[in-house]
């Protein structure tokens, strides 16, 4: 490939990444259960590149997504979200793979080895706070009983979460190891479930339910596709493609704290919410990049962060409290490590 335009790809993927991302959040705003529509279907159609066939990260092919979901009476709502690179053995083909912190208020198990290296070697796992540890030892005992990998002694298992305490019984430690292999072993291509599942059964995302949303971006010239999926539970001012939805629509806990200071109404408040209302800025986003462009670590890095960039289109804010990070992938075979 000619070097411009290869550095003119590379610009487009990381655009690409921004919109995906974004659409990804989108999604999650507009989904609570089947029934209801995706932003598309609805008309909204942010960015100008076109989304793949089932405008969710498994438009990259080989990307495989499991959900494991739990709704145990009125407390339970939580679950875990598993994201496999290819349909064979991680560990022994590793993807290239990079990490992007926009704010490190958080718990990304694995992510200084894949900083280190360059590479993931195992399922991506998403889940509750307090379940980050269960998850690890999951995904290491998942990876050493695959055909293969019987001499294996180290696994670098990567786990990321965001805390769904405000909807869930988070202290009772609900999930289980085998929540999580559930998980990994019902992961498939296809059509990917969104809203309140898996990992996002339990999360709030800017004053409304949140959840899992997916969207993808394709090249048309190259045929590269970009697909990311979230899991949202942060604050913010909702902005759905520019337009600020803030302004004329609050969730109900806010609309309670302006009647309860004298009927301040959505526009104003928004524009200046006073001290109690600012922990609605906290909390955390995972989102996962994938792609089968042939980029290298280093690149991939800087597509993840155009993914966290994204975030702000949506209206996002950081806060000392958020945890803000992007893991991304390449799905090319040339860009694979062989287990020593």
């Amino acid at each position: 490939m000619v070097p411009d335009v290869k550095i003119t790809n590379i610009r487009r993927l990381r655009y690409l990444g921004i919109c995906a991302a974004f659409c990804a959040i989108v999604m999650t705003q507009l989904i609570a259960q089947p029934a209801r529509p995706r932003a598309r279907d609805i008309g909204i159609a942010p960015g100008v590149f076109p989304p793949g066939p089932l405008n969710a990260i498994t438009d990259v092919e080989g990307v495989r997504v499991g959900h494991t979901t739990l709704v145990e009476g009125e407390a339970v709502r939580t679950g875990v979200t598993a994201i496999v690179p290819h349909g064979g053995n991680v560990f022994q083909d590793k993807v290239a793979g990079a990490v992007f912190v926009g704010n490190a208020f958080g718990k990304l198990a694995g992510s200084t080895q894949v900083a280190e290296l360059g590479t993931i070697e195992t399922p991506i796992v998403l889940t509750n706070t307090l379940s980050v540890g269960t998850a690890v030892d999951a995904v290491a005992r998942y990876t050493i009983a695959q055909p293969g990998n019987e001499q294996v002694r180290s696994v670098n298992p990567l786990v990321g979460e965001t805390n769904d305490g405000g909807l869930n019984d988070i202290r009772g430690f609900h999930v289980t190891r085998e929540h999580v292999l559930d998980a990994i072993r019902s992961a498939k291509g296809g059509a990917v479930a969104e809203g309140a599942v898996g990992a996002g059964t339990g999360t709030v995302c800017y004053g409304w339910k949140g959840g899992i949303g997916t969207s993808s971006r394709r090249l048309e010239r190259t045929g590269y596709s970009v697909g990311v999926l979230a899991q949202t539970n942060f604050g913010g001012n909702l902005t759905i493609a520019g337009v600020p939805i803030y302004r004329s629509l609050q969730p109900p806990s806010r609309r309670s704290a302006d009647a309860a200071r004298g009927g301040v109404t959505g526009s104003v408040f928004a524009r200046s919410a006073p001290a109690d209302e600012r922990a609605s800025a906290d909390g955390s986003c995972m989102l996962v990049v994938a792609t089968d462009a042939p980029l290298d670590a280093r690149d991939l890095r800087r597509l993840a962060a155009r993914a966290v960039f994204g975030l702000g289109r949506t209206g996002s804010s950081y806060s000392n409290g958020s945890g803000d990070f992007a893991i991304a992938f390449s799905t090319a075979t040339e860009m694979r490590s062989r287990f020593n």
